[in-house]
């Protein structure tokens, strides 16, 4: 089964490594669709920066792909493809909260 993530991974982090982890532990092949940001305090990394993120931990283990900086998805009915919420836990994890810690540790 293929699977496609969709994120600005802004940076990559643990939350993000545990989807990823998920899919890959159950066989799926992952394609990982990086949303094109334009760079901001809340996007300060490039695409090309969050991709040599993702390819330090994973290689070739999974395809990644930039995608236009979308503000929805819409699925129809039977559409084809499963969409799947995953655990609350995860949502706890915050990007925002690690890009404060990284500007205050001078990272960023």
């Amino acid at each position: 089964m293929k699977i496609l993530l969709i994120g600005r991974w802004q940076p990559f982090h643990d939350g993000h490594k545990t989807l990823v982890d998920e899919a890959l532990n159950k066989g799926h092949k992952v394609i990982i669709g990086i949303r094109d940001t334009e760079k901001d305090d809340k996007n300060p990394f490039s695409v090309n920066q969050r991709k040599r993120m993702i390819k330090k931990i994973y290689g070739e283990k999974v395809d990644i792909i930039a995608i236009p900086d979308i503000d929805a998805v819409w699925i129809g009915r039977k559409v084809g493809y499963k969409v799947v919420q995953l655990p609350k836990h995860i949502e706890k994890i915050s990007g925002t909260e690690i890009r404060k810690q990284m500007r205050k540790d001078k990272l960023l």
